[in-house]
């Protein structure tokens, strides 16, 4: 199975094939995975979805095989939505010689192609599962205005995002209703963002709203990239 894009470029980060420091997997990760930290990686290390080495001391060391291996799990997470137990599973079978079928969560809206898998709605059972929670947990982000089902019920991508960040930050004891600030938060920005877009919104011209929807996307990244620094400002935190 192809597991998506960017493999090759942390493959050969680590070529030399010395183990490195759980920093300098993290620098490697985010070329691909900006949202990755460290307490993710530890995360998965305890869910048994990587074995680091240990020096005398207690550091890990995280040979090349480890840092090909996070970065396929992160890759199943973000491309095909799959709960940590389906993927250490279909890693685990893959590092034992067998050819396990292409794991898929969720409905699909088109045929997938060969070795590839492109989840575009997921059911409720199937959020739940992707995200790790409880109906309990979901039904309490729902409440908050957090997580968002589309009109027929079903849920897309983004909510399925929004829904592992939430699960993530509940581990550190943030609680839905901590992030009530940040929703608010988010909403301003967005209606900064769709005052700039406006006039282009109601352009006749259907390039023109075309290009709407393109700067739309770009001043969200850009308003998410800003928001990011400004709280690892705020907290003291230096990127490497």
């Amino acid at each position: 199975m192809n597991t998506g894009r960017g493999g090759a470029g942390l493959d050969t980060a680590a070529a030399d094939g010395r183990p490195v420091s759980i920093g300098t997997v993290l620098t490697r990760l985010r070329e691909e995975f900006p949202e990755v930290t460290i307490s993710k990686i530890r995360f998965l290390e305890a869910e048994g979805l990587v074995e680091p080495q240990r020096t005398a001391s207690g550091y890990r060391k995280f040979t090349p095989r480890d840092v090909e291996r996070l970065s396929h799990v992160l890759r199943l997470q973000r491309d095909h939505y799959l709960p940590l137990k389906a993927i250490r599973e279909y890693l685990d079978a893959v590092e034992r010689g067998e050819r396990p079928p292409a794991p898929a969560v969720g409905r699909q809206s088109v045929p997938p192609a060969a070795e590839e898998v492109t989840v575009r709605r997921l059911g409720r059972a199937e959020l739940l599962a992707a995200a790790g929670v409880g109906e309990a947990d979901l039904l309490e982000w729902e409440s908050y205005g957090l997580v968002v089902p589309l009109p027929g019920g079903d849920y897309d991508a983004q909510a399925v995002r929004i829904a592992r960040l939430v699960a993530e930050l509940g581990r550190f004891g943030i609680e839905p209703r901590h992030l009530r600030a940040t929703k608010a938060a988010a909403e301003r920005e967005a209606g900064l963002i769709e005052q700039v877009v406006a006039p282009l919104v109601r352009h006749r011209n259907p390039q023109t709203r075309a290009q709407a929807e393109e700067r739309t996307k770009e001043l969200a990244g850009l308003a998410v990239g800003l928001h990011s620094a400004l709280v690892q400002l705020s907290l003291g935190v230096r990127l490497p």
